[in-house]
């Protein structure tokens, strides 16, 4: 099997934590968040759950939808939470779809550092917009991941759909 290194993604897990505030977790400190403040990516506030953007997407619009509870726990989400949790990322491929026309999506969740978790302590879901041909050389030859839209963009056009 060959393998593709890809050591930007360090500097990508590492940058959740900065030197003077390693006790907050970046999640937590979103639940009080306003959607509509062009100061942050969060499309979204539920009950028990919100959506924000990611700040380091794969794609354009890609999506995570997060309960507000810290826990890195799956199995201990309660139905409540789960429910809103899966109501939430309907409500995103419906959005997704509506704002960027994708052909496809991906929808996952990393479970612990081993599993590719940039943020391990407070599990969250992904929804990622696919379209025909959406891979290219740039990330193998280039090391660029091509985003072709501003998140703050993207954000105000999710908003208007959510």
């Amino acid at each position: 099997m060959e393998k593709l290194w890809s050591p930007w993604r360090s500097k990508y897990i590492e940058s959740f934590k900065s030197d003077e505030d390693k006790s907050k977790c970046i999640f937590c400190q979103m639940i009080d968040l306003n959607p509509e403040d062009k100061d942050n990516l969060l499309v979204f506030q539920g009950r028990l759950a919100f959506v924000v953007l990611n700040l380091y997407p794969y794609n354009n619009g890609h999506l995570m939808i997060v309960p507000k509870r810290h826990t890195n726990d799956f199995s201990g989400l309660t139905k409540e939470e789960l429910s809103e949790c899966m109501e939430l990322l309907q409500k995103c491929e419906i959005a997704l779809r509506k704002v960027m026309s994708p052909h496809g999506f991906n929808i996952g969740a990393n479970i612990g550092r081993v599993s590719g978790a940039g943020l391990e302590e407070h599990i969250h879901l992904h929804i990622v917009p696919r379209w025909n041909g959406d891979t290219n050389f740039m990330p193998v030859i280039g090391e660029v991941k091509i985003i072709s839209q501003d998140l703050l963009e993207t954000k105000l056009k999710l908003l208007e759909v959510f």
